[in-house]
């Protein structure tokens, strides 16, 4: 196999890899928006993801089906943000926990650095038990799926680029 082989692999490798960044970031987002959602409708939490909507705009249709949508798909784009920040930081990390600690941050980051831009967020201090605890594991969830995803998909890079590069020495 010529060099210019083994480069066009690799550039095709690398492509994918970020094309399932940007696949598991948007999944990531909105998967964990949706249980918020659902986790909200069960009253375990007193606060909606929607709230990402509602601070910035009254308007009736949030509070419907097309809000809830709109929400999902939101917190979908903006989780491909987080899940390139973290391909660029720890995709290499082989351990669960660089994904817990992603997800403790984006929370500590949207409760107490992010909250005056979200009206309807409840400060800290007004949050229950309940919605703390059910909130920080939807955020530990994403952050593992995301983190996770990431590392594997960079190890399995990984082990096909030494398997390619095994196979052309042969």
């Amino acid at each position: 196999m010529s060099s210019n082989e083994k480069g066009q692999i690799q550039q095709e490798y690398q492509s994918m890899l970020i094309y399932n960044v940007l696949a598991v970031g948007f999944v990531g987002g909105a998967l964990a928006s949706f249980i918020g959602i659902i986790a909200h409708y069960i009253n375990f939490m007193d606060f909606s993801p929607k709230f990402i909507l509602t601070s910035w705009s009254n308007m009736t249709w949030i509070d419907h089906w097309l809000g809830t949508v709109m929400t999902i798909i939101l917190f979908g784009i903006l989780s491909v943000g987080i899940a390139f920040i973290y391909y660029s930081l720890f995709k290499r990390m082989k351990s669960i926990f660089p994904g817990i600690i992603l997800g403790v941050v984006c929370w500590a980051l949207l409760v107490f650095v992010l909250k005056p831009m979200f009206i309807d967020l409840p400060t800290f201090s007004k949050m229950s038990a309940n919605t703390v605890i059910t909130s920080v594991c939807i955020f530990i969830i994403y952050g593992l799926f995301v983190g996770f995803s990431i590392s594997y998909d960079q190890q399995e890079y990984i082990r096909q680029k030494n398997k390619a590069e095994k196979q052309s020495e042969s």
